[in-house]
């Protein structure tokens, strides 16, 4: 729910909380621009939510440093980002701050996760984040669950929930989404929206996780897919790693993404070896989703959320004329 008050983009919150159908295939359409912004649509009381997921980091480092990564972010430019193995620099608040603004923008806030993670998740806001936190992880020390609870525009709060789940073995997983799904249901208001993303490291879209998370989330197809229609997000692009998951409310408004001159219906995974024209996503190099180490693609999906009219201004009144304009003159009395 949009509230008047001011979130100052630079602070740092920590709480003690401890293959696709054929008609996903983008199709071409006609922009003003090079069609890579969130389309905002006609009406006057919708305003588009773009949400991404973004493991994209790359080197020998799990960090942001080698400016891949970055890339892929300032193209697909999200209102949402979930981002894992947020490492950048040498991660002090100073350095953070400096990747969101070279990145997103001075306007954006941001959570991540620190002290404890190794490799922390954390969430970039377009709107101001209230508070931010993280849950914690049961089956590592590395990292936790990062949320933020976001004051986008509309009647409703955004919770986004930034995850990296295990790769060793399907059932810790599910135990993973088991503390996730408890601590939105102790934490979560009823009637806001929820949002979780990032790298589930799943081997099929109908593992025990994902099943766990439906509980909460919407986790049926479709699902969102590159130009070559292809819907996984490991770097050799067999494996769906890489998830944005909202809860029914909010899916209830999903739009087409519009990147690059191009519709995904159910969204996009980002894989620059194989879009076109690569040039509509500048500063995207062709190489970038192939870049030394980075094994998943970026995910996108975009929502037209209602937004309630404003009240029209109150007509203005002319003041009323005070003036007294009774005669008080005083005659002189008459000379005897």
């Amino acid at each position: 729910m949009f509230r008047p008050h001011t979130f100052f983009a630079g602070l740092f919150l920590i709480l003690a909380a401890c293959g696709g159908t054929p008609e996903n295939v983008a199709s071409q359409t006609h922009a003003d621009t090079d069609g890579t912004d969130p389309v905002v649509t006609n009406a006057p009381s919708t305003t588009t939510l773009r949400i991404v997921a973004s493991n994209t980091t790359s080197g020998n480092l799990q960090s942001y440093d080698p400016g891949d990564g970055q890339r892929i972010l300032q193209a697909l430019k999200p209102d949402v980002a979930l981002m894992q193995e947020f490492n950048y620099g040498d991660n002090s608040e100073g350095a953070i701050r400096s990747f969101v603004d070279a990145t997103f923008g001075t306007e954006f806030s941001v959570y991540r996760e620190t002290d404890h993670a190794q490799i922390p998740n954390g969430v970039v806001s377009r709107y101001p984040i209230i508070t931010g936190g993280y849950w914690t992880d049961p089956q590592t020390s590395t990292r936790s669950f990062a949320y933020a609870r976001i004051d986008i525009p509309g009647d409703h709060d955004l919770w986004a929930v930034s995850v990296h789940l295990l790769t060793s073995g399907s059932s810790r997983r599910s135990s993973q989404a088991t503390a996730i799904v408890n601590a939105i249901n102790a934490n979560v208001p009823a009637g806001d929206y929820i949002t979780i993303g990032g790298d589930f490291n799943t081997k099929s879209r109908t593992e025990g996780c994902v099943q766990t998370l439906g509980r909460v989330f919407k986790v049926t197809g479709p699902w969102p897919v590159d130009t070559h229609n292809n819907g996984d997000t490991s770097s050799n692009r067999n494996d769906p790693y890489d998830w944005v998951l909202v809860n029914p409310a909010l899916d209830a408004f999903q739009v087409p993404a519009q990147v690059g001159g191009l519709s995904f219906p159910s969204g996009l995974v980002f894989d620059s070896r194989n879009f076109d024209p690569i040039d509509n996503v500048a500063p995207v190099r062709r190489g970038d989703s192939g870049s030394s180490n980075m094994q998943h693609m970026a995910v996108v999906r975009d929502f037209a959320l209602p937004v309630p009219p404003t009240a029209p201004p109150a007509p203005v009144v002319p003041p009323t004329d005070t003036t007294d304009t009774t005669d008080t003159t005083t005659t002189p009395p008459s000379s005897p």
